[in-house]
Formats: C-alpha cells, sequence, structure tokens
C-alpha cells in the first residue's frame, strides 16, 4: 500500500471519555483495524487520538470515537485529516 492510499486523522473526543477504559478500548479498536497511531487523556477531560492507515480504516475508528468504550458517554468528536506521518503500530501515551 503506498502513502497515497494512506490518510491521517486527529480525533478530539468530549464527553464522560476519562476513566471508563477509552484509551484501552481505542487501542483495541484500532489494532483490530490494523490502524497505526496513539491516544491519550488531555487535562481538560477530553481524550485525543490519531488514526493512519488505509482510508476506509481510518474512517472506521473515527465513526467508532462517536460511540467509544460501553461506559462512555460521548458529547461531541472534533476531526481534523491530514497527511500520514509514518506512525507505526498503536500505544496508549500519557
Amino acid at each position: 500500500m503506498g502513502d497515497s492510499e494512506r490518510t491521517r486523522a486527529r480525533v478530539l473526543v468530549s464527553g464522560k471519555v476519562q476513566g471508563v477504559y477509552y484509551r484501552a478500548n481505542t487501542r483495541e479498536a484500532a489494532t483490530d483495524r490494523g490502524v497505526d497511531g496513539w491516544v491519550r487523556n488531555l487535562r481538560d477531560g477530553r481524550v485525543e487520538a490519531v488514526f493512519e492507515g488505509d482510508r476506509e480504516a481510518v474512517e472506521a475508528m473515527v465513526e467508532w470515537c462517536h460511540e467509544g468504550s460501553p461506559a462512555a458517554r460521548v458529547d461531541g468528536v472534533e476531526v481534523e485529516y491530514g497527511d500520514p506521518e509514518g506512525e507505526e503500530g498503536f500505544r496508549v501515551r500519557r
């Protein structure tokens, strides 16, 4: 797969998304879809994630963020698309 087929999405998720296994579930969902990137909690209570991979798989992750983990309550999802920066694997950042 060439870089032209890959995309990058930076996602900010607001609501009750910290302390509900949102990051762990995001990592699991991304790994299942073969998406690279990372996820972390922000000090303002939101969760930030970056997804890189096949356009369809990245779109699936963006859609997944609207629901998130079973205990989460998602109020909003902001998405910015850009060019891939070479993320490899998927990790939870601190």
